[in-house]
C-alpha cells in the first residue's frame, strides 16, 4: 500500500515524525509537507506564484519533500509528481491541537484530508489535543490503531475521517466514540488592545464554545476524555433546501 504522509505543522513537526514509522507498518510512505507551519489556512491553493518544493534528507536517505505552500498544494502536488504510485491512503497530522467541531472548516490538517478524499483516495487527519509536552508517540499508536480497523471494515469506496486524541486518552485504556461534528460557533469574543503608537488592535481569543446541551459531538466527547471519530463529506450541498427549492418556481 502506498500512503501519503502529511500535514500543516510544516515537515519538522514532532506530530508528523511520530506518525511516519507506525505507518510504515502498512505501506511504502511517501512524506509531502509544508516547508514552514500553515495552521488555519483551510483549504487555500498556490497558483499565482511558482511551487518551490526541496528534498528533505535524513543522512543518505530522502526522508521528505517540503513544499513551499499550502497543506492542499501538498497532496496535489505528491500526487501528481512525488507518489511513486497513487496512494491508496492520505493521513494528515499529527495536528498539535485538536480539530473538532467548525475548526474542521479552518483547518489545514483537516484541507490535506479533504484534498485526498477529492481525488478519490482513503484520507484521514488526526489531531492531537494541544499540550507543550505533547506524547505524539502515544498518539501515534493511538492513529495507527484506528487507521487499521478502518481499512480493515471499510468497502471499496473512498471515505474522509478526522480523529481527534484529547490529552486524557493518552493514559490507561482510551476509548473511542464515533460521533458527528460539532457545528457550535467559535472564538467570538476579541479583546482589544492599544500598541505603543497609541493605535487599536484586536486579538482574537479563539475561546471554544459551550457545546449544545443534549448533542454528543466531537466537541462534547472529546471533553470528556474520549477519542472520537467523524466521517466527513466535502459536499456542501443542502439536500433538503434544494428540494424545496424547486417547488418556488423561481424564474428569470
Amino acid at each position: 500500500m502506498q500512503i501519503l504522509l502529511t500535514n500543516d505543522d510544516g515537515v519538522y513537526a514532532p506530530g508528523l515524525a511520530a506518525l511516519e514509522p507506525v505507518l510504515e507498518r502498512l505501506g511504502k510512505i511517501s512524506v509531502v509537507a509544508p516547508a514552514t507551519e500553515q495552521s488555519g489556512v483551510g483549504h487555500s491553493i498556490t497558483y499565482l506564484s511558482p511551487l518551490i518544493c526541496k528534498e528533505v534528507f535524513d543522512g543518505e536517505r530522502r526522508r521528505a519533500w517540503a513544499v513551499e505552500g499550502s497543506p492542499a498544494d501538498c497532496v496535489k502536488i505528491a500526487v501528481a509528481e512525488f507518489c511513486s504510485e497513487r496512494p491508496s491512503l492520505v493521513v494528515s497530522g499529527i495536528n498539535g491541537g485538536l480539530n473538532a467541531g467548525i475548526n474542521v472548516l479552518y483547518s489545514g490538517t483537516v484541507a490535506a484530508a479533504i484534498e485526498g478524499a477529492f481525488f478519490g483516495i482513503d484520507s484521514i487527519a488526526v489531531s492531537l489535543e494541544y499540550d507543550e509536552h505533547a506524547d505524539f508517540a502515544r498518539a501515534a499508536e493511538i492513529a495507527g490503531c484506528v487507521i487499521e480497523q478502518l481499512l480493515e471494515h471499510k468497502g471499496p469506496e473512498p471515505h474522509l475521517y478526522n480523529l481527534n486524541i484529547p490529552t486524557a486518552a493518552l493514559e490507561g485504556k482510551p476509548e473511542l466514540r464515533i460521533v458527528p461534528m460539532g457545528v457550535d460557533r467559535y472564538g467570538e469574543e476579541f479583546e482589544k488592545r492599544i500598541d505603543p503608537k497609541g493605535r487599536p488592535y484586536f486579538w482574537a481569543s479563539n475561546e471554544p464554545p459551550a457545546p449544545s446541551a443534549g448533542r454528543e459531538s466531537d466537541l462534547t466527547l472529546t471533553a470528556q476524555g474520549y477519542v472520537t471519530l467523524t466521517a466527513l463529506h466535502f459536499d456542501m450541498t443542502c439536500g433538503p433546501v434544494m428540494d424545496e427549492m424547486r417547488s418556488w418556481n423561481l424564474h428569470l
